[in-house]
């Protein structure tokens, strides 16, 4: 029988397919990051950049604004009292001139004080009040009470919020039961109600008003991190921390945390207005912050007293808190659509 050697193979025997062509890598999408490629779906909406935009410069004014002339927020001057805004570079225009028409009983009058009281190198940006304030200075100092109330009380619910929710979904069981149903109690009782009594035991202030936010607003975040935990702590992930030894708190903050801190900070964001809005509720009913310090609200309040006879004393802080209100919302809006670009399509 004839022996045959075994054949060995050469590169010749082998021809490359060549498919470069077909087969198209996106490089540039390959190499962005996940936070990269938010922040470019982000500057694609317009309305959330305006917002942001908006915030930032808003935050900018009530950091600079108070400094910006020579009046405090609590100092007033009687003799000058109700002064219509007047801001001399825009007089030649016709607008802003000190002048307002006042409603009386024979009629309306135009009346302008400043001229009346030979007062013609003074000028209120915004008016003053009737205790002689200036509206200028005042609106900014209640923005930036306001903002810090409000960013102060988001951030302590949040952490509360986002900790309890996800020990509740993590551990489930027992622990998911008791844990839901004094939440649900929680909940029940009316947040006015438990704001008054706090206000009514504790001296009214800044920070009163923040542990009072801190103990009614976060409810919805425990909600969204509970039903993000029971999404995750399932998956493969988890399951492989658990079979290396990896205790339950270590996979709650680091295994899990920072998979769902996306609807986190949009929760947050959209927080920060509800904040503002409920600070200002306070303020208005005389249950927030107290003489001669101010804030949004507790402006309005002042501003509604004489709305039938100076309007112009409730336009400034209405105006701020509104885009504030506005902003905060369209950031919000626009972080939630590039963190999760599937929900503009539900």
């Amino acid at each position: 029988m004839e022996n045959t050697a075994a054949y060995v193979p050469t590169d010749a025997d082998f021809k490359l397919k060549g498919n470069t062509g077909e087969i198209e890598i996106d490089e540039n999408f390959a190499s962005q990051s996940f936070w990269k490629d938010v922040f470019i779906r982000y500057v694609r909406r317009t309305g959330a950049v305006v917002g942001l935009i908006l915030i930032v410069l808003i935050a900018v004014m009530a950091i600079v604004g108070p400094g910006m002339n020579e009046y405090t927020y609590s100092g007033q001057e009687l003799s000058q009292k109700n002064f219509a805004p007047r801001i001399k570079a825009l007089e030649k225009f016709g607008i802003f001139d000190g002048s307002e028409t006042m409603n009386t009983t024979t009629g309306s009058k135009e009346i302008n004080y400043y001229l009346e009281k030979g007062l013609t190198d003074l000028e209120y940006w915004f008016g003053s009040d009737n205790f002689g304030r200036d509206i200028w200075t005042r609106t900014w100092s209640g923005t930036r009470v306001s903002l810090i109330i409000a960013v102060a009380a988001a951030i302590i619910d949040m952490v509360i919020g986002m900790s309890y929710g996800l020990i509740s979904g993590y551990f489930g069981g027992r622990v998911d039961m008791v844990m839901q149903r004094i939440l649900e109690i929680a909940n029940g009782i009316p947040r006015l109600v438990i704001v008054t009594l706090l206000l009514l035991v504790l001296q009214p202030g800044m920070l009163t008003i923040i542990f009072a936010l801190m103990l009614t607003e976060w409810v919805g975040m425990s909600r969204i991190a509970r039903a993000e935990m029971l999404k995750l702590k399932e998956q493969e992930f988890v399951l492989a921390s658990r079979t290396l030894g990896a205790g339950s708190f270590f996979i709650i903050f680091k295994e899990v945390l920072p998979n769902i801190i996306g609807p986190i900070i949009t929760q947050v964001m959209f927080s920060i207005p509800t904040a503002i809005f409920t600070e200002a509720f306070l303020s208005f009913v005389g249950l927030g912050i107290p003489v001669p310090q101010c804030s949004l609200g507790s402006l309005i309040s002042d501003g509604f007293n004489s709305f039938t006879t100076h309007p112009y004393q409730i336009i400034p802080p209405i105006v701020v808190m509104a885009l504030l209100m506005l902003s905060f919302n369209l950031v919000a809006d626009g972080l939630r659509e590039a963190i999760d670009p599937k929900l503009k399509e539900m």
